[in-house]
């Protein structure tokens, strides 16, 4: 994330489609433009697609984009110290996040359940003990395509994803991936 400044911005907004340009115009801040150029550049080098196709994105009920017509399956997240992108040949769901520093009870109570909370608090380091479910949770729900919506404390609960967890602690951030199938899948992190 060395790299974001406004002058990679600038140098970013030509590679992408003029949708892209807009979204990423509409955050205020520098992070918020460069991580959605940057995002869109790592996925489009993923799925081998031309800067110069420029496709049009589609979004789900929920807002999980999609390209038309196209075979292969993707996700992105990012935080303040990372980017991640997913491709895969079936559905997907990534999330990354900044390894939290302290850990807000309610939220815990909100989207924890009772063994979650219990490993939370039992835990050397609590702070990546949420980190790790939370990443875990989302990138089901993203997975899913249903962003937040779901009972949060359940999600994890149905056993039938497929979720792989990462930590770098040197970076200070913590990633998931899930799937339905059991596949090899493309992630390329940027740090």
């Amino acid at each position: 994330m060395d790299e974001c400044t406004d002058e990679a911005v600038q140098r970013l907004l030509p590679l992408v489609s003029a949708q892209r340009q807009e979204e990423a115009m509409k955050f205020r801040h520098t992070f918020g433009r460069f991580a959605c150029l940057k995002s869109y550049v790592m996925l489009m080098e993923a799925l081998g697609i031309s800067p110069t196709e420029k496709p049009q994105f589609e979004y789900g009920e929920h807002g999980k984009p999609f390209i038309k017509d196209h075979p292969i399956h993707f996700n992105i997240s990012h935080c303040k110290r990372g980017i991640a992108v997913a491709v895969s040949p079936f559905p997907i769901g990534i999330d990354i996040e900044n390894i939290q520093r302290g850990i807000n009870e309610a939220l815990v109570k909100r989207v924890m359940n009772k063994k979650e909370k219990e490993e939370i608090t039992t835990c050397k380091q609590p702070e990546l003990a949420f980190t790790r479910l939370w990443t875990r949770k989302e990138a089901v729900l993203k997975l899913r395509g249903t962003g937040l919506t779901d009972q949060m404390q359940d999600v994890l609960s149905s056993g039938k994803e497929h979720i792989q967890t990462f930590v770098n602690k040197e970076k200070g951030y913590v990633w998931s991936v899930a799937s339905n199938e059991k596949a090899d899948t493309d992630i390329i992190i940027c740090r």
